[in-house]
């Protein structure tokens, strides 16, 4: 192996069960975004723009279609003879399987794989946030600084910071104190779970802490380096940052895309979003269709109106059908004379004819009130929903359904259908 100035550890196991339905059969990374993407491009895509070519993805829960994905790692440059991408899940080892219990637990029980380039320096990203972030301008941070260990920190606003593990640092950005969670910030400087450490510091530390339950890095690692006295530094981000881990979230980042001038914009030329695209035909938009401040996947065929939606690849809109303030992920079919508002509706998913969704009064959602609310009907992987029926706003659909499914042809806001077995 030729030595290697920096690479990259890329968690990316997490079940995202904020994401409900979406994640029942794929990790939150591999959900899809922005019509084409996967959440996991933006972090692949960064790392390519950056200089980065030697990335260990860390996997775990339902990674089947992230392997897929990501593959030999071609659409992001990263099919190395020397480095690359490799995905990295847990293993069985001679004393038997271990699964990752932490985020840094997961790091540690690669020891073998980072070691093996030798690197100066060691990157752990999140692969479940939206942002464009150059790192090697947080490496030369890292250098001047004279840094062991450096955070990637964005400003928010105090109302905000209770949500997030906090830094505190002084007028050189040295670190001072953490607060995770705090009820009464002192700071704004929230954490973004990015960090560059220095390798000798990272490995001594996971050493040091390998036998401790659930090892992370924002509860244990980071406060151990802070004890030992290594110099932490805190490198603020100005851009946009989301992170995508609830349905709300996931929902508004995705309709930013097409406000009039996006904050998030994927068109600019000097930092592109990679992805593996499947080989479709151009989109079609039929005469009599509408199509509004939307996004439109390839191979998708709009007979009806699209309002202020994102549209994925190789979708079916029938004729009369109006979609509205809707994400449609890839290859899912929607009958005609539907309604939709403010949907979010999974890949290969089909919707009857004269289907009304997300409609009516908004009913707190009895199942999972937490996870199903802000008025957004969700309809989950290769779901079927017959024609005719009513659906109200802060339900979940999962599954094969028929109309005896829907009582009166109906389903009430703030209830959830699940079905067991699937459609193939």
């Amino acid at each position: 192996m030729i030595k290697k100035e920096m690479i990259a550890m890329l968690l990316a196991g997490g079940q995202g069960s904020r994401l409900g339905v979406l994640t029942s059969n794929m990790a939150k990374p591999a959900v899809s975004f922005g019509g084409k993407y996967r959440i996991i491009d933006f972090a692949l895509s960064n790392c390519i723009n950056s200089g980065v070519d030697t990335v260990g993805v860390l996997t775990q829960y339902q990674p089947l279609r992230l392997n897929a994905h990501i593959g030999i790692g071609i659409p992001w440059d990263l099919d190395r003879n020397n480095g690359g991408v490799t995905v990295l899940p847990p293993y069985e080892k001679s004393a038997g399987s271990e699964w990752y219990t932490g985020t840094a637990n997961a790091v540690y029980q690669n020891l073998e794989y980072m070691e093996s380039y030798d690197p100066d320096y060691v990157l752990i990203l999140s692969g479940d946030h939206i942002y464009k972030m150059d790192y090697e301008a947080m490496l030369e941070f890292h250098k001047e600084s004279g840094a062991e260990v450096t955070l990637a920190a964005m400003p928010v606003s105090l109302e905000e910071a209770c949500r997030f593990g906090i830094v505190l640092a002084d007028e050189n950005r040295r670190v001072t104190e953490f607060e995770e969670k705090p009820k009464k910030p002192r700071s704004n400087l929230a954490s973004m779970g990015i960090y560059i450490f220095n390798w000798k510091t990272l490995r001594e530390a996971l050493e040091a802490l390998a036998d401790q339950p659930g090892l992370d890095f924002e509860r244990h690692v980071i406060p151990y380096c802070h004890s030992k006295g290594a110099p932490l530094y805190a490198y603020e981000f100005n851009g946009y940052w989301k992170d995508v881990g609830t349905l709300s979230s996931y929902w508004e980042a995705n309709m930013e895309l097409i406000d009039i001038v996006p904050e998030f914009n994927l068109y600019e030329e000097y930092w592109k979003i990679y992805t593996k695209s499947e080989i479709q035909p151009p989109q079609y938009i039929a005469a009599d269709s509408v199509v509004e401040r939307s996004i439109i996947g390839e191979g998708s065929d709009i007979y009806g109106e699209v309002y202020n939606s994102v549209i994925g690849c190789g979708v079916y809109i029938g004729a009369g059908t109006v979609v509205r303030d809707s994400i449609i992920m890839n290859r899912t079919h929607i009958g005609a004379g539907c309604e939709l508002n403010k949907a979010i509706v999974a890949e290969k998913a089909q919707i009857g004819d004269r289907v009304k969704l997300g409609v009516g009064e908004e009913v707190e959602n009895e199942m999972a009130p937490q996870i199903y609310h802000h008025g957004i009907a969700v309809v989950g992987e290769k779901s079927v929903i017959p024609d005719g029926v009513t659906i109200g706003k802060n339900t979940v659909i999962f599954g094969v359904t028929a109309t005896a499914d829907y009582e009166g042809s109906h389903l009430a806001g703030g209830r959830s259908l699940m079905k067991a077995g699937e459609r193939q």
